[in-house]
Order: structure tokens, then C-alpha cells, then sequence
């Protein structure tokens, strides 16, 4: 898929594969790379739980995980899956009537090994509760927990033993004529997950899902996953993403975003353009983004702001830009609207109209899009 014809050097093409739901989220063929996270509260915990997936859904996941280890959690994820503004993905490891009692209780997906669960019996089991109740299925294969026969094979963990491994278990699904699954193959090494995704992308049509698994803490883990998936991204390889982080779900939704967001892949919210400051800056640049960036929270509307200290960049940014603020000395700066020149702004009362002006245009643009969804109509 082209994404702009216009400037070839930012054209990606996405890898051709086949679409399954999840729910009400198509995953696959032309939809959007959907955006996925975890929830590390006790599933027992209804409450948090759900207080949970509901904070992730208001970030913008389109599919939340949640772990399914016993049969109280299996009971839990009814009320989960009930009170959930999103499709939900059981986590089933190995036990095979936790991946039937979630399909029971309306799990949209299961995270399960089919190779893992026991015998073909059991397993067929399974597949027969998913296909009852419409549910889809992800193999996830990771570096951490492959079969005893491919560390054998290979004398370590590697991208073939990860590739032989998914499609292992994909030959039991198709065996059992299941199609509505998705795969992935995670490591913590960057190096690892990215080579076995570049196999498994030729050697299955099945919808990828992404991710660097345990990739770290909130910084580190970040660039980890900026740089492992945003490569496969850019390679046109992923359907689905979960940046892995040891942080609040909501900071994976947020990294996931931003690193479509850099592709070019999805828009949602306001994408802050701001220079990393310098003796040149006419307001504090690094606190007023600080600022700008929690007070815009609530704009979901894709859109762009630029944030420049000086006259240097600051005006040729803003004619890329939907809003923009250029400082410009004497205690006041430059306010852009649409790229042009608008108005000048006291630094003291620029944040407060920066906000006022970003959700004046998320408003308009709102209007003229659904506008031009009616006159297609």
C-alpha cells in the first residue's frame, strides 16, 4: 500500500496477508495496524481490571490482553469482557480448559500454543470452542519458552527455531481447518525478533503481530521496540502491535502510537514537532511542551503543532504544521495557523491559547470530515 504518492521516498507497502477479527477489529489485509496492550492487574480483580482496559481504551488501544491462569480468572474475564469498551485477548499458557472457558466467556482472541496444551484431543477441544463462539486465536511464539525438540535442533534460541516453531503450530490449526488465527514471534533481542519476523512474513500469509518481548523499563524499553519494530514496520511487516514495557499499559499504548504516528502509519491525537531548545529560545521550550503535551491529552483528532524556540526553523516547521508557536524575543512569539502567519502571542498566556487554538481546529477538522463523509454518501 502507498502511502504517499506524491513523496516516494515515504512510501510503504504493506505485506499482503490474510484479515481476521478480533472482535469488532479487523487484523490484516488493508486494516489499520491495530494497537495492543497488557493488563498486569489480578484478572480476579474485576474492578482494576476493568478500570484498567477502560484507561488503555481512552489512550487508544484497539485490543486489550488479559491473563487468564486459573479458574477464577476464567470466571472474572465474563464481567471483564462484559463492562470492556474493546475486544478482549485471553492469555492462556498450557492449560487447555482455561483457553475453553475463555472463548466461553467471550474472549474475541486467545493467546495460546496449540502445540502446548496436550494431546490432539485437547487440542481439538479448543479450536472447536473458538470456532463456537467466533473467537480467533494468536500463536505466540517466544525465545524464552520454545519447544524442547528446537533447542535440540538448533543448540540455542534462534530466528529458525522461533520460525519452525509458529509454523509448527500453525499446521495444527490448519490440520484442524482453523484459518482465523494470527502469529507471533518474540524475543527480547532485537536482532532475534527481527529476523525471525522477516521469515515468518515470507513463509505465512497469516496476520503478524509485533513486539519486542520484556524489552525494558519506560525509556529503555522504548527505543528498543522504536527500533525493532518501526524497521519491520518501515519493511511493510506487522498488523498488529504491543510494545512490551515495564510501565503502565497506558505508556505501551502511547509508545505504540507514537511509533505509527512516525510512519506515517496511523494518526491519532496531536503530533508535537518542538526543538530540543537552545540559547536561541525566546520561552522555555522543554516546560511549555511538558505542558502542552498532558493539556492535549483529550484531542484525539489527528492533527499537527509546532513548538519552536526561535526563528531559525520555527517558521518553516509551522508551514507543515496545522497550529504553531515560533518565539521571537521580547516576551512574545509567533502564533501559525494552518502554516501562515496569524497573530502574535505574549509568552505568558501562550499555552493557554495554544490549547484554545488546537481544539478550535480539531473541532473544524471534525466538521469537514464528517461533512465529506455525508457528501459521499
Amino acid at each position: 500500500m502507498s502511502l504517499n504518492h506524491v513523496r516516494p521516498w515515504r512510501n510503504i507497502y504493506r505485506r499482503k496477508s490474510r484479515q481476521i477479527m478480533v472482535g469488532s477489529v479487523p487484523v490484516g489485509g488493508d486494516a489499520p495496524i491495530s494497537v495492543q496492550t497488557m493488563t498486569n492487574t489480578l484478572t480476579t480483580d474485576v474492578a482494576a481490571t476493568v478500570a484498567q482496559v477502560q484507561a488503555a481504551a481512552e489512550a487508544g488501544a484497539d485490543i486489550v490482553r488479559v491473563s487468564v491462569p486459573d479458574q477464577e480468572s476464567s470466571r472474572a474475564l465474563r464481567e471483564i469482557v462484559a463492562e470492556s469498551p474493546v475486544p478482549i485477548v485471553a492469555d492462556i499458557h498450557f492449560h487447555y480448559k482455561r483457553g475453553i472457558e475463555a472463548a466461553e466467556a467471550g474472549a474475541a482472541c486467545l493467546r495460546i500454543n496449540p502445540g502446548n496444551i496436550g494431546s490432539p484431543e485437547r487440542v481439538r477441544e479448543v479450536i472447536q470452542a473458538a470456532r463456537d463462539h467466533n473467537c480467533s486465536i494468536r500463536i505466540g511464539v517466544n525465545a524464552g519458552s520454545l519447544e524442547k525438540h528446537l533447542l535440540e535442533k538448533y543448540g540455542e534460541p534462534c530466528p529458525d527455531a522461533m520460525v519452525d516453531s509458529g509454523l509448527e503450530h500453525i499446521r495444527i490449526l490448519q490440520d484442524n481447518d482453523f484459518h482465523n488465527f494470527k502469529i507471533s514471534v518474540k524475543a527480547s533481542d532485537v536482532f532475534m525478533s527481527a529476523a525471525a519476523y522477516q521469515q515468518l512474513a515470507e513463509a505465512t500469509d497469516a496476520p503478524i503481530h509485533l513486539g519486542i518481548t520484556e524489552a525494558g523499563g519506560l525509556m529503555s524499553g522504548t527505543i528498543k521496540s522504536a527500533i525493532g519494530l518501526g524497521n519491520l514496520l518501515w519493511m511493510g511487516i506487522g498488523d498488529t502491535i504491543r510494545v512490551s514495557l515495564s510501565a503502565d499499559p497506558v505508556e505501551e499504548v502511547k509508545v505504540g502510537y507514537d511509533i505509527l504516528k512516525s510512519l506515517g502509519l496511523r494518526h491519532r491525537g496531536v503530533n508535537i514537532i518542538s526543538c530540543p531548545s537552545c540559547a536561541r529560545q525566546g520561552f522555555d521550550v522543554i516546560k511549555t511542551v511538558e505542558a502542552l503535551e498532558k493539556r492535549l491529552e483529550h484531542i484525539k483528532t489527528p492533527m499537527s503543532l509546532s513548538i519552536i524556540g526561535c526563528v531559525v526553523n520555527g517558521p518553516g516547521e509551522a508551514l507543515m504544521t496545522d497550529v504553531g508557536f515560533t518565539g521571537g524575543g521580547a516576551g512574545s512569539g509567533m502564533v501559525y495557523l494552518a502554516g501562515r502567519q496569524s497573530h502574535k502571542m505574549s509568552n505568558d498566556q501562550m499555552i493557554d491559547h495554544i490549547v484554545e487554538q488546537v481544539e478550535q481546529k480539531a473541532e473544524q477538522i471534525e466538521l469537514e470530515t464528517k461533512a465529506a463523509a455525508e457528501a459521499a454518501e
